[in-house]
């Protein structure tokens, strides 16, 4: 397939309601829609890169860098027969994993249109419908956490994730658990805590949480291992995981006994299909994060998370949940089974609606071979 022509798009869209966690404030979501058109056939991409370096050392700007100056060059008017003759194509490039994943689903969705099968099949899904959950950032009161959990059961979601820190902890488990007794139920860090807080985490022992994501520093594996020891609530990492490298690691050091898989923070579908097998093979559950995506990167999630071994809920919600209007057709929706619908079109079986990506889109670039 001849790489034909690249457009980039920094994009921003507005969130709904300010998303609150350890690490800030999000009030919009900066992200990079990547084109690839190759032989007559589009392909979509969406690098998670945000506006600022809170989550990951990688920004918007970083991103855009790496992309138009070497991952983009080295494929662009050349024949490519497969996504990982274009991985190794600009393998050089150390790092810089939310750009390299941006552009590895663009060509993920081309040869999955090529070939007219969904990007689950091409993937290796074996689902028609996935399990998903909602993440709801740090709020302000009890009740007014009480009162956004009733309505996210209401709509059909089967797992609640709070984002917690220090201080806006304890409060929040101790009242949904006696609310809600057989929750679904865990809390996610973003790696605002250290091992001085350990006696704080054994008292979240006692709520029949699900899991506690990433309580501790954010490249951290060993010190992951000494709180896990300690804790009979399993440890998922998250920001720690960054290769099927840093997977084997985790899982020997017993540093966690679940992993949350983000194609973004791996580098693509390619490495989060090592990773998913490697946990298969030790009996180590993974689910799929979220990094507040449009539908485009949404739909990728969901085709991904179609593999056999993402046993838990993910975080893939409605669109409606972040965005009042999305940049694709249809939307993704929740069924009132908690599952969403894996779409069964070529590629990520989604329709990018050009009105709305122009409407969203602060920037281009066109790049022709």
């Amino acid at each position: 397939m001849r790489i034909d022509r690249i457009e980039l798009r920094h994009i921003r869209m507005v969130l709904v309601s300010p998303f609150v966690t350890s690490m800030g404030t999000e009030y919009d979501e900066e992200h990079i829609i990547v084109r690839v058109d190759a032989e007559g056939v589009t392909g979509w991409g969406e690098s998670v890169a945000e506006g600022t370096p809170f989550y990951s050392y990688e920004t918007v700007t970083t991103a855009w860098h790496i992309l138009k100056d070497f991952l983009i060059p080295s494929i662009l008017g050349k024949d490519i027969a497969s996504v990982d003759e274009a991985i190794a194509a600009y393998s050089k490039v150390r790092g810089h994993m939310m750009a390299k994943a941006g552009l590895e689903a663009a060509l993920w969705d081309a040869f999955a249109k090529s070939k007219n099968i969904s990007l689950s099949k091409m993937l290796g899904g074996v689902r028609d419908k996935i399990d998903v959950g909602v993440s709801i950032g740090i709020q302000d009161s009890v009740p007014h956490l009480i009162h956004k959990v009733e309505g996210y059961l209401q709509e059909g979601y089967q797992r609640i994730k709070i984002k917690i820190a220090p201080g806006l902890d304890m409060q929040f488990v101790e009242a949904l658990r006696r609310e809600f007794p057989k929750l679904l139920l865990q809390v996610d860090a973003n790696s605002a805590y250290t091992l001085d807080h350990i006696g704080l985490f054994r008292e979240m022992d006692k709520y029949n949480l699900s899991l506690i994501e990433q309580p501790l520093g954010y490249e951290d594996i060993y010190d992951h291992s000494k709180l896990q020891r300690e804790l009979m609530t399993p440890i998922c990492l998250d920001e720690s995981i960054h290769s099927l490298d840093d997977t084997r690691a985790a899982i020997e050091l017993d540093s966690c006994r679940i992993i949350n898989i983000k194609p973004g923070r791996v580098g693509g579908y390619t490495e989060s299909k090592l990773i998913h097998d490697y946990c298969a093979s030790q009996n180590i559950p993974v689910w799929h994060g979220g990094m507040l995506e449009s539908g485009i990167g949404r739909a990728g999630n969901v085709g991904l998370a179609s593999l056999p071994n993402f046993t838990l809920p993910g975080d893939i919600s409605a669109s409606k949940r972040y965005y009042k209007e999305d940049i694709v057709e249809p939307e993704f929706v929740v069924n009132p089974d908690g599952t969403m619908t894996v779409p069964t079109g070529p590629g990520i079986g989604v329709e990018v609606n050009m009105k709305m990506l122009e409407k969203v889109t602060e920037k281009k670039m066109e790049l022709r071979g």
